[in-house]
């Protein structure tokens, strides 16, 4: 004979437990959002309107008086036509985009190769990366004028060191052909530590075992760095370049401390031009400074949404 199982029946939740169970629920949402408060008042605060008020003077013609008083017409794209007409836009664009590329790859392939170097833990290794970070830590106004006066014409070290090799005097910071490649030098020495920082972090997550198995393999060093360690990096790799890119798109401390972006424009960028336009100027072009800034986070936002492209390919692959 077989006995049918007794179902009990489940006694029902008081009214008073849905109320403390609900009460709870709302509590932590509360809580949740009071975490969340400090943090979409600080973006408002510092991005959301910034943003706003610059793509606002872009679009009114603003002088001095206006600017305080409020009363600006509007003027539509009337600023970015202007910029575009500018016998400057070319330039200053071809400036920026060499600016960034050259500077990108010569901060990426040191810091990696750096990285990979320091990555074998070897005596003093510690300490040596701790120096390379100095470049990092330093000022950016400290470090545009120590370059300033490395680069000078007449007493700087860079000739110097060039005279005893038998080579002449290079006006770095005050030739048309050499100012430009001059902050390059220097915009190169400042970013290695972070690619370095970075990209070291990155090879320290790839486990030992994987490279004991390519060894096994017969993998030597280079197909063991080409075959496992820069896949495996290539997701640090990826942001790095674009926080790089990011970075450098708006670099305008050190250009306007060491040639301000001369002589005759040889140097300037888009984040010079900006600043010259808005505040370089005894009767400053408030609309046209902004519609260049503006065209600088377009910039920065197309390189964004190609990374977020390529990872999902990545991801989907």
């Amino acid at each position: 004979m077989t006995r049918t199982p007794v179902r009990t029946a489940r006694a029902p939740v008081p009214a008073q437990g849905r109320e403390r169970r609900a009460a709870r629920t709302r509590s932590g949402q509360w809580a949740a959002w009071a975490f969340l408060a400090p943090v979409v008042v600080y973006l408002l605060i510092f991005y959301a309107y910034p943003l706003y008020r610059n793509v606002e003077l872009s679009l009114r013609t603003y002088t001095v008086r206006s600017f305080v008083q409020g009363d600006a017409p509007f003027a539509g794209f009337a600023n970015y036509a202007k910029v575009f007409a500018d016998a400057t836009f070319g330039p200053a664009l071809w400036h920026t985009i060499v600016f960034t590329v050259v500077s990108l790859a010569f901060q990426f392939t040191i810091g990696l190769a750096l990285a990979v170097f320091f990555s074998r833990n070897f005596r003093l290794s510690t300490t040596l990366r701790a120096l390379f970070l100095v470049p990092w830590l330093l000022p950016l106004i400290v470090s545009a004028s120590t370059w300033s006066w490395m680069f000078n014409s007449d007493s700087g070290v860079v000739n110097a060191a060039l005279s005893w090799v038998g080579v002449g005097p290079v006006n770095w910071l005050t030739s048309p052909d050499w100012s430009l490649w001059s902050v390059i030098i220097a915009n190169i020495w400042i970013g290695i530590p972070f690619n370095l920082v970075v990209l070291y972090s990155g090879l320290q997550a790839i486990p030992s075992a994987v490279y004991e198995a390519a060894a096994l393999d017969g993998a030597g060093a280079w197909q063991r760095f080409w075959r496992v360690t820069f896949p495996l990096l290539r997701p640090v790799s990826a942001i790095t370049v674009l926080l790089g890119l990011v970075y450098t798109l708006k670099v305008f401390d050190i250009i306007w401390i060491m040639t301000k972006g001369g002589p005759s424009g040889s140097s300037s960028t888009f984040a010079t031009w900006s600043y010259r336009l808005g505040f370089g100027n005894l009767v400053p072009s408030f609309g046209p400074g902004a519609a260049v800034g503006n065209l600088l986070i377009l910039m920065a936002l197309a390189f964004g949404l190609v990374y977020i492209r390529v990872q999902r390919r990545q991801a989907a692959a």
